[in-house]
């Protein structure tokens, strides 16, 4: 099988497959090549794929969907990080959530700015 894992901004991963295991909001499932056809709802997780070698990768994934169709599956999702073990993915996902956590509050910052300078100027508004 072909598995490609894309978010909005890159393709994380696209190679070929013999298994993929993947969360989905109503649990877990493992797709091998005769699979039926499928799609579903994938929840924030790890997506672990076994290579033709027999070796074991993950990704961790957000929100997205899965489709499998025929010989081919696309994962597309919000977010996905590729690491060598799960202890490299896990540093990985830790550094880009602490990265989200900054952008978020950079954003709710100007946000409150925003609404401050709005109350600001109804109130001088009010005045003349």
């Amino acid at each position: 099988m072909i598995l490609r894992v894309q978010s909005p901004t890159m393709v994380v991963f696209e190679g070929e497959v013999i298994k993929v295991t993947a969360e989905a909001l109503d649990g877990f499932y493992t797709f091998l090549p005769r699979h039926i056809d499928f799609v579903t709802a994938l929840v924030p997780g790890l997506l672990t794929m076994v290579r033709p070698d027999g070796r074991e990768e993950f990704l961790a994934v957000d929100e997205g969907a899965l489709v499998k169709q025929g010989q081919r599956i696309l994962v597309s999702a919000f977010s996905a990080l590729r690491g060598p073990d799960l202890g490299t993915l896990r540093e990985a996902v830790e550094r880009e959530f602490l990265e989200l956590a900054g952008h978020e509050e950079d954003a709710r910052r100007a946000l409150t700015e925003l609404e401050a300078d709005l109350v600001r100027r109804y109130v001088e508004f009010e005045r003349d």
